[in-house]
């Protein structure tokens, strides 16, 4: 099943909906990094609830995820767009636990709850919008529900699962995003509550073959769900040769000279793909005049 996420609203508007199945592109980023389980579980929730969040946005806009929660696998952060592009890393990819008491991947234990998770969104104005929450648990689905509840004043539901294979691939990748509407009454969320509590992990739901669409049935109700929207999603990392020469001509003359003087040229990898860019003496020469 190729990535991709449903926009939806429910329940004659009374509730908005978001569900993605997102196998590969967590697989990519997991490739790129070369995580272990634990930390492909909380990268690929992560990124996850960042493109569901992506696709709030319009046009150019875009946001940045944190998540700091002082545990060994450092910061998580994920970028993500209206155009359903994603990308995303961890600062200690090696990480991974045993199983915890309820048979899963030990998220929480990686993650900490010791700091908080951001988002910045830019919005194309003059300053970004930044909200931030002290974590709640750590297992990132409930954080991000938190983070909709007290940072945007949306009462949400978020879940978000990763099933990792033996070879340390991923097996199922998927989500959900559910937000209460003004007018939304007690009948309706029991009810969506009943659901909940009733449902599978949502990543056992992706490994059995349901597309983002049953996923919203199985949370909602068939009859209850519209559909709005459907669009591809994929990791996609915005770093090129150009953007790191721009970002070497920032560092002016001397800095440039240095890499020449000392070094001998310069090598740069990026972050969230992991892509080595090598610049030569007579590649930060020409850039040394450009830093004029």
């Amino acid at each position: 099943m190729k990535d991709y996420i449903v926009k939806s609203t429910a329940f004659d508007g009374k509730v908005r909906a978001y569900a993605l199945v997102a196998t590969d592109m967590v697989n990519e980023a997991v490739r790129r990094q070369g995580t272990w389980p634990t930390a492909s579980a909380a990268l690929g929730r992560t990124m996850m609830a960042s493109s569901m969040m992506g696709m709030m946005l319009k046009g150019e806009e875009k946001l940045t995820v944190k998540v700091e929660g002082g545990g060994p696998i450092g910061s998580i952060v994920a970028d993500s767009n209206a155009k359903g592009e994603t990308r995303g890393y961890v600062t200690n990819p090696q990480v991974h636990f045993e199983l915890n008491d309820n048979g899963k991947l030990d998220v929480a234990r990686a993650v900490g709850t010791d700091g908080p998770l951001s988002v910045v969104k830019d919005l194309g104005m003059r300053e970004p919008f930044t909200g931030s929450i002290p974590i709640v648990s750590g297992e990132i689905g409930d954080d991000f529900t938190y983070y909709f509840a007290n940072s945007e004043q949306t009462p949400s539901s978020v879940g978000v699962g990763v099933l990792v294979n033996p070879d340390n691939t991923i097996k199922a990748a998927g989500g959900f995003i559910l937000q209460l509407m003004p007018g939304a009454d007690d009948e309706v969320i029991s009810e969506i509550e009943k659901r909940l509590s009733s449902i599978p992990p949502i990543s056992k739901l992706v490994d059995l073959g349901m597309p983002p669409e049953e996923i919203l049935y199985s949370v909602l109700g068939e009859e209850a769900v519209t559909i709005l929207e459907t669009s591809p999603i994929e990791f996609k990392c915005k770093c090129s040769k150009e953007r790191i020469a721009k970002a070497i001509i920032s560092l002016g003359q001397p800095e440039i000279e240095a890499m020449i003087e000392e070094d001998g040229g310069a090598e740069t990898v990026c972050h969230f793909c992991n892509e080595a860019y090598q610049f030569s003496v007579e590649d930060l020469a020409e850039l040394k005049e450009q830093a004029v």
